[in-house]
């Protein structure tokens, strides 16, 4: 609970947004997802015709994978709307907690986390977050309002959507128009004092059309967190034509603000493992949970925008065109006091942390079209389901530098002030900017081939050319540019130009009609600059365009099982990923680098999604993650610190019973073993900082009751039995993140 607020700034941004919606109306603004659990063709009518299996999906929306889930040899978990409505999940990284592998970063430089910054299966995904199939750029925190379901593909993927892909990647499906005319709405408030409101409007036009607005408004603390205010704001307005006709069309955007205040965590002092070479500090006791250490002026402005044109059409009986455009952009401005130094002099009660101003601000915009055909062919006395299509792409992000942020003294270390106050604040553009451009145009082809009823053989090949390009203006030091005055400003220029193959390959046989046996092959390749459009002429930088590309391969060993009247989908999977050409040091004395390191990640997944009565609902999985250097460095750097945030074990579990009409009771747990920072063997971690992040199991409860037909209250307990945990570690260890502490949230769902 928060007494104390920051200042909150009027949202200028609400007659955009009023704005968006009317030109939408007007102007037929693009829009479309090339992923819609919509009707249109017969696949998509089985997916309607499972919805009373509320988390088991049949199909993934992409038109690349053209199987059910269970005849698709790959490990893929979804994420329907309906978990994310039960939990309470209100952004992605929240609804993302559902499946194992899957870890959380607290982001340096700049003492927050860029938004939605996780791991998969050990290699960083933020980058590989796909809207509709189409990549999403921006460091900004996604929220759920408008989102169908997730579809999170697991293991390298370069097939399915080009570079980049070593850990696979995380599809964000768009709520889309449909022929039902429906209104529903959910109010929430929890014990962050957040207050919360979603609405979802779908109407029929005729016979054909329909169109579809989507809204939220939340305002409000974080739990167990002071002086902490968040602001958001989103509408996503979509109108369809030509629904149940061989043509369709969709349009349809989505715009959202924020305005946050930036949250650098808490000084690690006290907690398991905690370190420093002040005795005093190393048996201090650990600061208030609730402490904020920067400043009440402190702020995180997003603006998102996203517009998108899909257009389907039945070229045959068997033949479906789909056609997708988007044009998306994305402002990020955020100004925060970080936390640096601890200092125990004199009493406890004066003991002081250093800060530091830091600053953010990037724009990212994206333009990309995508044309894909699904046919159905006899060839050779054999079935091919085949898909192939072109993809064009434009990234691009600029990151200008801020100075004159202004100076603030050392915070009390138990006792921190948010409104001390800040001197020489005077934020002015330095010239020193980064500018990073990839252009992409690639070609794919995929085909399953059904050699009889029990064996099918599928493979697919995407080829693709990318080209980037980072211009930049730096400021001059006495090292970088000894002839010039300190502080010239320098431009520079570096390119990266190449073509990138990769495939996947799998093999699967039925042994029944619900259910498959399969062993499949993949790959994908992370070129220089790949992540962050930011290219570098330092040698031994992996973003040095003269580095070749990181190419990762995966092998995978698995089963899945319709069962109970194939309301209940069961996989196991077993998995080898092996990641080579990372950077690797060679010697310390010359610092030299090379790309010998080799790195793998091998382990086991298991996963239960669907329901196993008519009233009891589940979804769970439990994975183990292996990682080891195989070559090159073993310690804290390079190759070595890619091991790093790797838990063993970790486990997922929800489930729902619905006792009656009016009853449900459901809840869940989460287990995540120990992730190390520290990795290095020849390192003795008891003279480290905090080396690794403890392991923990957390509990969480729901109950919902339905008071008529039209509204239903929901009550949702987090951290149920009030466990202590670190849920994110920075780098260095000297500040974290604590998972929410117990804590409440009473929601009212409203369906007409």
């Amino acid at each position: 609970m928060s007494p104390i607020r920051s200042r909150k700034h009027a949202l200028a941004t609400q007659p955009l947004l009023n704005q968006s919606l009317f030109a939408l109306a007007a102007i037929g603004l693009p829009l479309a997802a090339s992923a819609q659990v919509a009707e249109k063709t017969m696949s998509e009518v089985k997916v309607e015709a499972s919805a009373d299996v509320p988390y088991k999906a049949d199909k993934v929306s992409s038109p690349k994978l053209t199987q059910p889930l269970v005849d698709t040899p790959q490990t893929i978990s979804m994420i329907k709307k309906e978990v994310i409505q039960e939990q309470g999940a209100s952004s992605v990284i929240e609804a993302l907690r559902n499946t194992p592998g899957i870890t959380m970063q607290l982001g340096e430089n700049g003492n927050t986390s860029a938004g939605d910054t996780f791991q998969m299966r050990g290699f960083s995904t933020q980058s590989s977050v796909f809207i509709d199939g189409i990549r999403d750029l921006g460091a900004v925190t996604r929220d759920t309002f408008n989102i169908e379901q997730i579809e999170i593909s697991k293991g390298p993927a370069g097939a399915d959507i080009g570079r980049g892909a070593a850990s696979g990647y995380i599809n964000l499906v768009s709520k889309l128009p449909n022929r039902e005319n429906a209104t529903s709405a959910t109010v929430s408030y929890n014990s962050g004092e957040t207050k919360r409101v979603t609405g979802d409007l779908n109407r029929t036009i005729g016979d054909n059309a329909a169109f579809r607005i989507n809204v939220m408004a939340q305002n409000g603390g974080q739990m167990g967190r002071k002086v902490i205010d968040n602001e958001s704001k989103g509408i996503a307005p979509s109108i369809a034509f030509g629904l149940g006709t061989p043509t369709r069309v969709y349009l349809f955007s989505q715009h959202v603000r924020q305005d946050n205040t930036p949250d650098g965590g808490i000084p690690s002092v006290g907690v398991p493992g905690f370190y420093n070479a002040s005795a005093a500090l190393r048996t201090a006791p650990r600061v208030d949970r609730e402490n904020f250490y920067g400043l009440a002026s402190d702020y995180e402005k997003v603006d998102a925008d996203m517009g998108t044109v899909k257009i389907e059409h039945e070229l045959g009986p068997k033949t479906t065109l789909t056609n997708t455009t988007r044009y998306g952009k994305s402002k990020m401005d955020r100004i925060l006091t970080g936390i640096n130094t601890l200092t125990a002099a004199g009493a406890q009660n004066t003991w002081t942390v250093s800060r530091s101003r830091q600053s953010l601000l990037q724009e990212n915009e994206i333009l990309g079209n995508t044309t894909n055909v699904v046919t159905e062919v006899q060839a050779g006395g054999v079935k091919h389901t085949i898909s192939t299509g072109l993809e064009v792409l434009s990234e691009e992000q600029f990151t200008p530098t801020r100075g004159g942020l202004g100076t603030v003294a050392a915070a009390n270390l138990y006792a921190p002030n948010p409104n001390d106050t800040l001197t020489a604040f005077a934020p002015v553009l330095t010239g020193v900017y980064t500018q990073g451009k990839t252009r992409t145009a690639a070609a794919y082809f995929f085909d399953t081939i059904e050699l009889s009823p029990q064996w099918q053989v599928n493979g697919g090949v995407r080829y693709e050319h990318y080209n980037t390009t980072t211009n930049s203006v730096s400021a001059s030091t006495a090292t970088s540019h000894p002839t010039l005055p300190v502080g010239t400003l320098v431009p520079g220029r570096v390119e990266a130009s190449d073509e990138l193959a990769s495939f996947k390959a799998g093999v699967l046989y039925k042994p029944v009609s619900t259910a498959s046996i399969y062993a499949a092959f993949s790959n994908s390749q992370t070129p220089p600059g790949s992540a962050n459009f930011s290219l570098s002429a330092t040698a031994g930088n992996i973003n040095n365009p003269n580095m070749d590309p990181q190419k990762t391969t995966n092998i995978e060993i698995g089963t899945k099982w319709d069962i109970l009247r194939e309301k209940l989908s069961l996989t196991a999977a077993l998995y080898r990923t092996d990641n080579k050409n990372e950077i690797s040091l060679l010697d310390t004395a010359s610092n030299t680098y090379s790309q010998l390191g080799k790195r793998r990640v091998e382990g086991i997944e298991l996963g239960a999604v669907g329901q196993i009565t008519d009233k009891w609902n589940i979804t769970a999985g439990i994975a183990t993650m292996d990682a080891t250097i195989k070559e090159g460095t073993t310690g804290n750097n390079a190759a070595g610190a890619a091991t790093r945030w790797s838990p063993d074990l970790s486990a997922t579990l929800w489930t729902t019973y619905k006792f009656n009409d009016a009853l449900t009771v459901g809840g869940g747990a989460r287990y995540m073993s120990k992730q190390k920072r520290v990795i290095d063997p020849s390192v003795d971690v008891s003279l480290q900082n905090v080396p690794s992040i403890p392991s923990y199991a957390v509990a969480d409860a729901m109950l919902s009751y339905r008071v008529n037909k039209n509204v239903s209250l929901q009550l949702n307990v987090y951290n149920l039995f009030g466990k202590f945990y670190i849920n994110t570690l920075n780098n260095s260890g000297a500040r974290l993140g604590l998972g929410v502490e117990r804590s409440a949230q009473l929601s009212a769902n409203i369906l007409f």
